[in-house]
């Protein structure tokens, strides 16, 4: 009874694992190519595995708001958060790719 319980509560993690990452962006930032230091989570729109893990590190903001799927939930004021880049430049690149 102990083991099946066990199990059932194994498959319950596991499922509730894949739910997270099935509804959030985990995107890493960190000074160094090589170093973590912040991770934040963004909610996604739609359940999906499309850019669930984004790194940050060594890409210029342009290229990060290129991806539609992460500029549609969010991204933008994420990296204005961050200090990456301003407001202002936040609207203008969400204007240059809509």
């Amino acid at each position: 009874m102990a083991s099946r319980l066990k199990q059932y509560l194994l498959i319950a993690a596991a499922g509730a694992a894949l739910y997270f990452l099935l509804t959030h962006h985990i995107v890493f930032h960190g000074e160094e190519a090589n170093f973590i230091k912040n991770i934040y989570l963004l909610k996604k729109s739609k359940i999906d595995l499309h850019e669930t893990f984004v790194s940050l590190n060594q890409k210029s903001p342009d290229a990060i708001m290129k991806v539609t799927v992460l500029r549609e939930n969010g991204i933008g004021e994420l990296l204005v958060e961050i200090g990456i880049i301003t407001d202002e430049e936040r609207r203008r690149l969400e204007a240059k790719y809509r």
